[in-house]
C-alpha cells in the first residue's frame, strides 16, 4: 500500500460509520466501473482497429470528403 493510500485510510478513519461506508460504497463503485470500462475498452480493440484500417484505406482511395464544419 502506498503512503498516500495509508494517510487517506487514516484520515477515513476519523469519520463516522456512516461516512466511512459512504466513502467505501464510492471507492468500491469506483473501481468497479474501472474495471468494467477496461474490460469493454480491451475487447473493442480488433473491432477498432478494423474500423480504423477501412477508414484508411477509404481515404487512400479517394472515397471520403473533406468534413464543412458548418454543416454539423
Amino acid at each position: 500500500m502506498t503512503s498516500l493510500l495509508e494517510q487517506a485510510f487514516q484520515k477515513a478513519s476519523a469519520l463516522s460509520e456512516s461516512e466511512q461506508d459512504a466513502l467505501a460504497a464510492l471507492i468500491l463503485a469506483d473501481l468497479e466501473d474501472d474495471r468494467r470500462w477496461s474490460e469493454a475498452f480491451s475487447s473493442s480493440q480488433d473491432l477498432l482497429a478494423q474500423l480504423a484500417a477501412e477508414a484508411g484505406a477509404e481515404y487512400r482511395s479517394g472515397r471520403t470528403v473533406p468534413l464543412d464544419p458548418e454543416l454539423i
